[in-house]
């Protein structure tokens, strides 16, 4: 549990965050009222009070054990009834109110919902104030975790750059040397892998032992994409009667040229750029 402060008439109240919901310390609220902590107790007695907090149960919580509410609604106003938080947990399986133990943070702790409602127990001035600090509470957490979310956005952008340039380095296609261009490939396969891969299949299976299939069922999405394009535009270039060393340096190019493209377009995308659709 979060557990932050706010300052209500000189009293330091104690507000715990449960998941997604805010707990305020009934203990310090009565902490500067005559009587003090008996306060709650005298407050748990009152019929409305049981009625108020159990239809916030079976609102909030489907757990809660009604039938035993009822009973307890029902001797609630008795001279002899009773009811101390821990008793009241124990029958109805409550959630909206909970003790705390512990030296430090330790006591009665109530939802927001029903600690307003205690607040206008003890004086509905000082539920005001309590409300009045509570929401300035809230608005200073939605201001800082709005500053977090930018400063987070912000660096996961330069993150993604920083990845972009290092994926760069083993997307974009190698220039091939001459040797490569003046090989003779048994076959239009390997033509591309050398062109967008730098590499045959042979090669790669040497240099990845252990690793099942072929080099194209490791290539990244965008490679995938260049290398049905460089499949079409080859099968131009043979029509235009181009050689196999011709024809492998203009598919280099322009794999090269897609592939720097494609990376380009989507990390201008991730950062927010012309063409974002997120």
């Amino acid at each position: 549990m979060k557990k932050r402060t706010i300052n209500v008439k000189g009293s330091e109240i104690s507000v715990y965050s449960k998941g997604q919901e805010d707990y305020v310390s009934l203990t310090d609220m009565v902490r500067n009222f005559e009587d003090g902590i008996v306060l709650i107790e005298k407050w748990l007695r009152n019929k409305n009070t049981i009625e108020f907090i159990g239809i916030w149960e079976q609102l909030n919580n489907p757990g809660f054990n009604s039938p035993e509410f009822e009973g307890v609604k029902n001797e609630a106003g008795l001279n002899r009834f009773t009811l101390s938080v821990k008793k009241w947990i124990e029958k109805t399986n409550a959630v909206g109110i909970i003790a705390k133990t512990g030296r430090y943070g330790g006591g009665t702790y109530a939802h927001k919902d029903i600690a307003f409602e205690f607040g206008s127990w003890l004086s509905p001035e000082f539920k005001l104030y309590l409300i009045k600090e509570f929401q300035r509470l809230k608005e200073e957490e939605y201001r800082t975790q709005s500053l977090e979310w930018n400063m987070q956005r912000t660096l996961a952008k330069v993150n993604y750059k920083i990845h972009t340039d290092a994926i760069k380095d083993k997307l974009i296609p190698p220039r091939i040397s001459k040797a490569q261009a003046n090989h003779i490939y048994a076959n239009g396969a390997d033509l591309l892998n050398v062109a967008l891969f730098g590499m045959t299949a042979g090669e790669w299976r040497q240099g990845s032992p252990g690793k099942e299939g072929n080099m194209r069922d490791y290539a990244a999405l965008e490679q995938l994409v260049v290398l049905s394009n460089l499949e079409s535009i080859n099968a131009v270039l043979i029509h235009q009667g181009l050689g196999q060393p011709e024809r492998l340096r203009q598919l280099n190019d322009i794999a090269i040229t897609q592939m720097k493209s494609l990376v380009g377009a989507i990390a201008l995308r991730r950062l927010g750029g012309p063409g974002k659709t997120d």
